[in-house]
């Protein structure tokens, strides 16, 4: 069993919102829950009671709930929750209307603008009615080309209020990119700045729109945001206007149009890196109520916190930490590098920000460590009490760094799920301790389960699978009307059950540890391997900055190759090899080990920062990749092709 590196003590137990949840559960189930696991399983195995909790303990804001609660619960796809409700997304998150702030901006030039509740409840009837007067009814599509800027939060609001459906992508996407995504959901309205900051550079976001909007198959009206430039030129995009002259500046009350629980609220993008990318059309009610028993139950997540994740527009967690505003906390907003003007401007803003929940990826926190970053010693960061990581596995190595570097008496929480349901399987747990290497537990409501060869094990890795269904899955893709793709990305594995495409395991604990994706699971003499367990040795060697690992067919088997960018100053000599190949094989088996270590000068990814085995691999056996734009990076994948070391 893993180490335990913090745990709560009984008066931060008894604060917290998930000990008040745990009494009245024992309530309406009449029995006496006192543990997270009974919890855990009454949640499971009574679903429509358990949900229906969460509604009334959130308060759910709705001009009607119904009576009924599940309808079809065992199919997966086709249950559906609370049919008969109507209510409004936005409503939910501007419940509050007053002078503590909603959101602070911060960008890497040190610039920060900030906005009340009374504030953001009047900016955003101010572009909902722009919207309805360009036309915008319940179910169009408006888009954000953005980075994570108040207005970005003020559009988004403005279009959920009327029961349209937003979705945005970045705007260091290419034009293949962005016409792979608008041109399939075909907005009516595209929301853009001028531009946007990284790493002490200026882009330009208006250039790009103009060779974008021409391909779109159907015409849209571009609404300009100044941010770099409260002068912006529009000449290069005809026809555009700007935010100010959109608006209604007289709108004052906000009419939340009332939809049902399953109408769409946005659609998100899958990284595409396979093809064209998937359009995840998730519902209104589901996304709701999932991140509301998220923040509330499983982050602690009170009135008065104040949440800050770094995330761009066009991942996931920018929805997820977007609804923290329904339990009234303050967002704290960043465009820029996290590594600049310096490796420390995020402990900078969580520090000055009092900031009480930060969320970032398992990659910085990783990259800090490497950096020699201690932000417990350089920063006070008293108002801090919980770290949420995701995007990939934390590792044991950067559980130890935070409680050694960052700060002692903290929760810890890595979180896992994806883009697929806009929230998580597994993440943390504000009255569990937490163990080096493991997500403290399984999301309430959430069926996980681990299989091997289809059949489910309580210890050994597998599959991880959901095997009842969930409020937040996808309401299903966009232009899919038979449901096919839907159906054969999650459940053409196993019938009627999510599989959810980790390689994981149950700990005894009740923990999770994710092992990587189960399609880039390692095989070598039929062995399975997640790359996970690989990363982490690799990480543990001081001359690797980053390394990636795939499966090459070779000799009728295969065999692992493990690509390295080693640091400034270091090279991959026969002792730098021995040394990774030791450390793999001391701390795993031999079949770990690679049969092949070649250094490489850069490592493709998404923009989202992870890793592509599958596009790496594809590349080294001589296969097309057939979406390079979904790629931050896609020229580093010209280092792996034709490497005379594969070939032998």
């Amino acid at each position: 069993m893993n180490r335990i590196l913090w745990q709560p003590d009984a008066m931060q137990i008894e604060r917290s919102n998930l000990h008040r949840f745990m009494q009245q559960a024992g309530e309406r189930a009449g029995m006496h829950v006192d543990r997270y696991d009974t919890l855990y399983r009454w949640s499971i195995e009574r679903p429509e009671d358990f949900w229906s909790l969460v509604w009334d303990f959130a308060e759910v804001k709705a001009s009607e709930r119904g009576e009924r609660v599940l309808v079809d619960g065992e199919r997966m796809p086709g249950a559906r929750w609370f049919p008969e409700a109507r209510l409004n997304y936005a409503e939910n998150l501007l419940r509050f209307c007053d002078e503590r702030p909603a959101l602070v901006f911060r960008n890497e030039a040190g610039r920060r603008d900030s906005l009340s509740y009374a504030e953001l409840h009047r900016r955003v009837a101010q572009v909902a009615a722009g919207l309805r007067r360009v036309g915008v009814v319940e179910g169009d599509r408006v888009a954000g080309f953005v980075p994570n800027v108040i207005d970005t939060v003020v559009a988004m609001l403005a279009t959920a209020s009327l029961g349209a459906v937003w979705t945005a992508c970045s705007p260091d996407f290419g034009l293949q990119g962005v016409l792979d995504r608008f041109g399939q959901t075909t907005p009516k309205v595209i929301f853009t700045t001028d531009g946007y900051l990284y790493n002490g550079k200026t882009f330009n976001s208006l250039e790009r729109l103009a060779q974008v909007l021409p391909h779109l198959p159907e015409p849209c009206r571009l609404v300009v945001m100044p941010y770099l430039d409260t002068t912006a030129d529009l000449s290069l995009v005809p026809g555009a206007v700007l935010l100010d002259d959109f608006i209604d500046p007289a709108a004052t009350t906000l009419e939340f149009t009332q939809v049902a629980f399953d109408s769409p609220l946005c659609i998100l993008y899958s990284s595409g890196t396979t093809g064209v990318p998937k359009c995840i059309v998730h519902g209104v009610g589901g996304t709701l109520l999932q991140h509301l028993k998220e923040h509330q139950l499983h982050t602690d997540l009170k009135r008065e916190d104040t949440l800050f994740y770094y995330t761009t527009c066009g991942w996931m967690m920018w929805n997820w930490m977007l609804s923290g505003l329904a339990t009234g906390a303050t967002l704290v907003l960043f465009d820029g590098s996290p590594f600049a003007p310096t490796a420390e401007v995020l402990w900078d803003i969580v520090e000055q920000e009092k900031v009480t929940v930060f969320g970032t990826g398992a990659k910085y926190i990783a990259a800090q460590e490497k950096a020699g970053i201690r932000p417990g010693t350089s920063h006070r960061l008293d108002a801090l009490r919980t770290i949420l990581s995701t995007g990939s596995a934390l590792t044991h190595e950067s559980f130890e760094y935070v409680y050694r570097e960052v700060k002692r008496d903290l929760c810890l929480s890595s979180i896992s799920g994806g883009t697929d349901i806009l929230s998580c399987f597994a993440l943390g747990c504000p009255i569990l301790p937490v163990r080096a290497g493991e997500l403290q537990c399984r999301g309430l409501g959430m069926a996980v389960e681990i299989r091997d060869d289809g059949r489910p094990v309580a210890s050994g890795k597998g599959e991880l699978i959901c095997s009842r269904p969930f409020p937040a899955m996808p309401i299903g893709f966009w232009n899919d009307s038979d449901g096919h793709k839907y159906h054969d990305a999650y459940f053409s594995t196993f019938d009627n059950v999510w599989a959810h495409g980790d390689y994981a395991e149950l700990t005894p604990s009740g923990g999770v540890v994710i092992h990587g994706r189960s399609d880039a699971v390692l095989n070598p003499g039929g062995v399975r391997i997640g790359t996970a367990e690989i990363y982490r040795q690799v990480e543990k060697v001081a001359a690797v900055q980053e390394a990636v690992a795939i499966g090459q067919s070779w000799q009728d088997d295969v065999r692992v190759v493990l690509f390295v960018v080693l640091k400034p100053g270091y090279r991959l000599d026969t002792a730098l090899e021995q040394e990774i190949r030791q450390t793999i094989r001391s701390n795993t088996t031999p079949r770990h080990v690679p049969s092949k270590i070649i250094q490489v000068a850069d490592i493709p990814r998404t923009r989202t920062g992870k890793l592509v085995e599958l596009a790496i691999r594809s590349t080294v056996e001589g296969q097309q990749v057939k979406n390079l734009d979904a790629l931050a990076n896609p020229e580093a994948l010209a280092l792996y092709r034709d490497l005379p070391q594969l070939t032998c």
